[in-house]
């Protein structure tokens, strides 16, 4: 889940062939998010995501945690609640 957005300014001083000295201005967007498996809050750059993650429709899962396993109980829950066994031969579509 998405708790809020910071941002990071960063200055840099890099020397041109002529040897002046210039500063720059760098901005990063950090994104903070809770773990949605331990509870657990985290933060990942904006840059590093991708678009279509930056919602709460979707989970967010920290590093601490086995995401494939997160996501198999996340299948199971949804099985549970269409009430269907692995085994089952039904076709989805026409549901």
């Amino acid at each position: 889940m998405i708790i809020s957005t910071q941002y990071i300014t960063t200055e840099y001083t890099r020397t041109s062939k002529l040897g002046v000295n210039h500063t720059y201005i760098r901005k990063k967007t950090i994104i903070m998010l809770r773990c949605d498996c331990c509870g657990l809050e985290f933060n990942r750059p904006k840059g590093s995501m991708a678009p279509a993650r930056l919602s709460n429709q979707v989970y967010h899962v920290c590093n601490m945690c086995d995401v494939k396993a997160f996501a198999q109980s996340k299948g199971v829950e949804t099985r549970n609640v269409w009430n269907m066994p692995v085994s089952s031969l039904k076709n989805l579509t026409k549901l």
